[in-house]
């Protein structure tokens, strides 16, 4: 159901309902792109069943989903027809286009390539928790949360919304947890990890299928590289990775989450993987925030910026050689 999730506060005075939502969203309908349209953006519904309501309601969870279709227009077609325009001009009046001639030309040459562009389509899952306060975007960067976010508040009067920080650097924490092998209940560390320096030439260090609570790491954290990305498990029924700006990605649900769930087809299946999800999640992500020293509080001033782990000095020099990720 979910991959990537960046979590969002839900400011305070955000009052609307389920069925207000779905009737503000849909003010803002997904259509598919116009022949020389190169973006179209918009809101569809989350079961992907035509006609179906904007927001699914499932459990107090609340799910929406932004569509997008892009046409697909390489620069080198564009440029290849752009020459051809030149071409004809330079032949017909014996100049060459200037600066400006050629932006014109080049405008005309995408909008005569457009219609026949091919489309991309991909869609943005986002989960609001109204009981909790709290929305998550399923995306696996900042620039696409953002786009949602932004879309989403322009489409619901009254909502704001603010990036989740935790009262430690999830780096700083990460690393206690790696030099140390203590992580908070429930939580296990995995076989994966990113360690990246600080100095002039950025050094990063890659493990992936290979333990973690080894000298060497430990080596490497105390030379100063820092965490950026680990991978981790829940309570043995959610593995994902977390980063260094606390978005979880790479969600899986493991075989524990699934015991004594009946198997489902059809409307059902996306109740009960929607149930599962926001259930499982739900619980993971409020431990994952009390593991890092709980929520900010803004009122209480700026967060505090990510500082270095404190660890001891290395017994004895290692390679910074990694295998690749």
């Amino acid at each position: 159901m979910f991959k990537n999730l960046i979590t969002y506060r839900i400011g305070e005075g955000w009052t609307a309902d389920a069925q207000a939502l779905a009737e503000q969203l849909a003010k803002e309908p997904f259509l598919p792109c116009a022949p020389t349209q190169p973006l179209a953006v918009g809101w569809a519904p989350p079961r992907g069943v035509e006609h179906a309501p904007l927001v699914e309601v499932v459990d107090g969870h609340w799910l929406v989903k932004l569509k997008r279709e892009q046409r697909l227009l390489p620069s080198s077609v564009v440029n290849e027809r752009l020459d051809e325009l030149c071409e004809h001009i330079e032949e017909t009046t014996g100049r060459k286009p200037g600066k400006k001639a050629r932006k014109d030309l080049k405008e005309q040459a995408e909008h005569e390539l457009l219609p026949r562009a091919f489309t991309k389509t991909s869609a943005t899952q986002v989960w609001i928790a109204p009981k909790d306060g709290l929305l998550f975007v399923d995306a696996g960067s900042s620039s696409r949360a953002d786009e949602v976010v932004t879309l989403l508040i322009q489409a619901s009067p009254g909502l704001s919304l603010q990036l989740v920080q935790t009262a430690e650097s999830p780096a700083a924490v990460m690393a206690a947890w790696l030099m140390d092998g203590v992580t908070p209940e429930g939580f296990q560390i995995e076989r994966e990890c990113e360690l990246k320096g600080s100095d002039e030439q950025k050094p990063v260090v890659r493990y992936a299928r290979h333990p973690l609570d080894i000298d060497e790491v430990r080596a490497h954290l105390t030379s100063g590289k820092m965490p950026t990305r680990l991978a981790l498990s829940w309570n043995e029924r959610v593995a994902f990775t977390l980063t260094e700006g606390f978005t979880i990605k790479k969600i899986s649900f493991l075989d524990l989450a699934f015991e004594g769930r009946p198997e489902a087809s059809g409307d059902e299946a996306f109740d009960a993987d929607l149930a599962l999800a926001t259930g499982e999640l739900g619980r993971l992500i409020p431990a994952l925030i009390e593991g890092l020293g709980g929520e900010h509080d803004f009122a209480a001033g700026p967060a505090p910026a990510p500082v270095p782990a404190l660890l001891p000095e290395p017994t004895e020099a290692v390679s910074e050689e990694a295998p690749p990720w």
